[in-house]
C-alpha cells in the first residue's frame, strides 16, 4: 500500500504524519510537493492525504486581501496549485482522500468555498496554541465522521487561525466546535465517488495530549486505511 502525503514544509511535522499513517503496518508514504515536482508519483499511490501548513493564497477563494491579521509574509502559491492538481488527480484515479487542517480548507476552496481569513480575538484563543489547543467538537449525526467516532462529541486538538466561511458546493459539515467553527466536512452525496473526509484538527499530533488512541485520531486513521484497502481491491 502506498499513500501520497503532501509536504507541510516542516520536516518534523511531516514525520508526525508519516508515523501516524504507518502505525505498525507495512505502508509506504510518498512525499508529494511542488518543490519535488513529483505529481505523477500520485499515479502509483492508493490514497492521498492533504496535510496542514501555510494559509492558502486568497486569490484562490476570490479574495484580494493578503495583509490580514496572521497572514504569512510570503504565500506559497506553487504549493496551492500543486495540491489542487493532486486532489483532482486523486479524484480521477478514484483514490480515497483525507484532508487535515489546511487540507480541509483546500478541499473547501477547490469546491468554490471561501475562508474566514482570521478568527479574531474572540475565537482565536480557543483554536490556536503552541503546540496546540485541545477542546471538544460536536459530531453531526448521519455523517461518515459520526460512523467513525461513534459518539456525539470527541476531544480534538487544533492550531489554526483561519476557518471555513462559505461552505463549498457538494460538501456538508460533519463537526463543529462549541463556538460554531466548522471542524470537519465531507461529501453530501457519496454514491459512485471515492471516500472523502476532511477535518480541521491534527490527529497525527494528538499524542501530545495523550489522545493518540482516541476516536478523533486512531479511529480516523483506521477508517482511512480501510477505505484505501477497499479501493485497492475494487480497482484491481
Amino acid at each position: 500500500m502506498k499513500i501520497g502525503l503532501t509536504h507541510t514544509g516542516n520536516p518534523e511535522k511531516h514525520q508526525f504524519y508519516v508515523d501516524w499513517l504507518k502505525a505498525n503496518e507495512e505502508i509506504e508514504i510518498v512525499k508529494l510537493s511542488a518543490e519535488d515536482r513529483n505529481l505523477e508519483e500520485l499515479n502509483s499511490c492508493d490514497g492521498l492525504v492533504l496535510s496542514g501548513g501555510i494559509d492558502i493564497h486568497p486569490r484562490f477563494y476570490g479574495n484580494s486581501t493578503t495583509n490580514y491579521t496572521g497572514a504569512p509574509e510570503v504565500f506559497n502559491e506553487a504549493r496551492d496549485e500543486f495540491e489542487m492538481a493532486a486532489f483532482q488527480l486523486a479524484q480521477e484515479n478514484n483514490l480515497p482522500v483525507l484532508g487535515i487542517c489546511r487540507g480541509m480548507q483546500l478541499i473547501n476552496v477547490i469546491h468554490k468555498g471561501s475562508m474566514l481569513q482570521d478568527l479574531g480575538l474572540t475565537l482565536k484563543p480557543v483554536h490556536i496554541g503552541n503546540p496546540d489547543k485541545s477542546h471538544d467538537v460536536k459530531i453531526k449525526p448521519g455523517t461518515i465522521l459520526a460512523d467513525i467516532v461513534k459518539n456525539e462529541t470527541t476531544a480534538i486538538n487544533s492550531a489554526h487561525h483561519q476557518a471555513i466561511d462559505k461552505l463549498g458546493a457538494g460538501l456538508m459539515i460533519n463537526a463543529v466546535s462549541a463556538d460554531g467553527v466548522i471542524e470537519g466536512i465531507e461529501r453530501k452525496e457519496t454514491a459512485g465517488k471515492p471516500f472523502l473526509l476532511a477535518i480541521q484538527w491534527h490527529p497525527e499530533r494528538m499524542f501530545r495530549f495523550g489522545l493518540e488512541n482516541s476516536a478523533g485520531s486512531m479511529a480516523i486513521r483506521q477508517r482511512f486505511i480501510e477505505e484505501v484497502k477497499k479501493s485497492i481491491n475494487e480497482n484491481h
